[in-house]
């Protein structure tokens, strides 16, 4: 039904149409399933994302010893009325960092676009869902949204770390989520499509690096500023703000960006963070003082 996100647009204005109904259609037309079987795949995904969030507040620690209890307390410093960031964002934040949180600890959550990149939408549709008290049709609504910006990234570019750094993940989730909030408060397509370039543009580059190669550092805390660049971008385009570069334009951008971008940022843990002196000794540490290969090639 459509292949990028302009076609996207004039698919719903041509049907008079929001953009999740767009793809709920194109779901029920690819797969050959009804629109309840849809629906019901897609709240059980809204379950799993709840219940991650939900364990993620509570306290969770990795195995490594890496990642573990700061969405526990940045809800603590929400609670102390002293926050400088406004509450709606800061609890955005706080619900992204737990589910990657719970991501790193090994527990149960739902890809979107990818593990590593987990925390975004779930924490931004979980923070919005306390000022904009939506249905849970309109949750599930706020997921096909997201999924369907996610289609076309994943269709034009790419949503894989390893192909493309992290903009191609945390960029590509920040951006569904923008996106998804804009309709779920009432904004046009057109609106949600800015959100998107918005988000994304200022993502562009953003490289994986994970320390020690685990999907901890700087994984979850990017999984914040994400969350935290979607609920800004979203405000932006709802105010009317628009992208000078169209949103098709910037995920194309993001391609081509991620196949010249060195094979040492993405996702190898060669280069960047993953590189530093305390990166190498906290490996060391969680592997048990065996050099790894990636010690190895860096040394060359």
């Amino acid at each position: 039904m459509f292949k990028n996100v302009k076609e996207l647009v004039q698919l719903t204005e041509e049907r008079n149409t929001s953009i999740s109904e767009i793809m709920i259609t194109q779901e029920m037309e690819v797969t050959g399933k009804s629109r309840e079987d849809i629906f019901s795949q897609m709240y059980r995904n809204l379950e799993v994302m709840e219940q991650a969030v939900e364990n993620g507040l509570k306290g969770v620690k990795s195995l490594s010893g890496l990642t573990g209890g700061d969405a526990v307390k940045l809800q603590a410093y929400i609670a102390s009325g002293k926050t400088l960031s406004g509450h709606t964002i800061l609890d955005a934040v706080s619900k992204a960092v737990a589910t990657n949180e719970v991501n790193a600890a090994m527990g149960t959550i739902c890809a979107t676009p990818t593990a590593g990149s987990a925390g975004v939408v779930p924490g931004t549709l979980f923070a919005v869902k306390e000022t904009l008290k939506p249905t849970k049709e309109q949750m599930v609504r706020f997921l096909f949204t997201s999924g369907a910006f996610g289609f076309v990234v994943a269709n034009n570019a790419s949503i894989s770390g390893a192909a493309g750094g992290c903009q191609a993940e945390v960029g590509s989730a920040s951006g569904m989520a923008a996106a998804a909030i804009v309709e779920m408060a009432g904004g046009t397509p057109q609106q949600s499509a800015e959100a998107m370039a918005i988000t994304l543009k200022n993502m562009l580059g953003l490289v994986c690096d994970p320390v020690a190669g685990l999907v901890e550092v700087p994984c979850v805390k990017r999984n914040a500023m994400g969350a935290s660049n979607a609920m800004i971008a979203a405000d932006m385009a709802l105010a009317g703000i628009t992208s000078r570069i169209p949103c098709d334009e910037v995920i194309d951008a993001m391609y081509k960006i991620g196949q010249t971008m060195p094979t040492a940022l993405r996702e190898t843990a060669q280069g960047g963070l993953a590189a530093t002196p305390t990166a190498r000794e906290l490996e060391k540490k969680i592997f048990g003082g065996v050099t790894s290969s990636r010690d190895t090639e860096t040394a060359r």
